[in-house]
């Protein structure tokens, strides 16, 4: 099958109906992404079937451990090149969404794509997930918190858990996982106000690949003093 077959019917094997729309979209966004990754290292998958599936259809795979028409307001922290929340803008429009990242010139290039794909309710900002989760136009605003970024779960957790209202959940994107990180970041997760609600593990379609999503419940406000100053949860993870 070609790559815009493989898309809609990867996206179906969802249980996710796309409209023609939504396909476009998707075929403009990859267009602006190889092009963009010509004077910008953004990705290593160029491919065009590769892109669909190991970004896009990768980006939606959460669906199926979480109702994401149950949420409003997503920050996705660690964005990069927009996954996963360009892709879970597209598909699921009624969300609110703000990416989140470091690097200021990797948020020009996803303005111009929020752009191009005439995107409302989704905006990009700069800084450090440190920073931004003290900051009160931030702190405890979402409904969900969703992370494809590579860290240790108890590092991720002290980046994205402050961001997450009460009752609210963080979904991490995880492509290992192991029961020894399971067990470090459990405590770590704890003072922050989550506990695990679940581990799923999903096949991506199409590949041999499996993602494992951590599902963390905020059952609790964050503590003031977390997340702690930028770069401490990376050097020394809570435990």
């Amino acid at each position: 099958m070609n790559g815009t077959e493989l898309l809609i019917q990867g996206i179906n094997e969802l249980e996710i109906q796309i409209t023609d729309q939504q396909v476009a979209q998707f075929l403009k966004y990859y267009e602006m992404l190889v092009e963009i990754n010509k004077v910008m290292n953004l990705t290593s998958i160029v491919d065009f079937n590769d892109v669909i599936t190991k970004h896009f259809i990768d980006s939606l795979l959460s669906v199926k451990t979480v109702d994401m028409e149950k949420f409003q307001t997503m920050i996705d922290v660690g964005t990069g090149a927009g996954f996963p929340g360009i892709p879970l803008k597209i598909v699921f429009p009624h969300l609110n969404v703000t990416l989140l990242d470091s690097l200021n010139k990797r948020l020009l290039f996803l303005n111009d794509v929020i752009k191009e794909l005439k995107l409302k309710d989704i905006c990009t900002v700069h800084g450090r997930a440190e920073d931004l989760g003290k900051n009160q136009n931030y702190r405890e605003k979402f409904d969900i918190c969703v992370s494809r970024a590579v860290a240790n779960l108890s590092t991720l957790s002290e980046y994205c858990i402050p961001f997450i209202s009460e009752g609210g959940k963080f979904i991490s994107y995880k492509s290992e996982f192991s029961e020894e990180e399971k067990n470090s970041a459990e405590k770590a997760i704890d003072i922050l106000g989550g506990k695990i609600e679940k581990r799923d593990i999903v096949k991506l379609p199409y590949t041999n690949i499996n993602r494992s999503f951590i599902v963390i419940h905020k059952i609790k406000q964050t503590p003031d003093k977390y997340p702690r100053k930028a770069g401490m949860p990376l050097k020394k993870p809570l435990k």
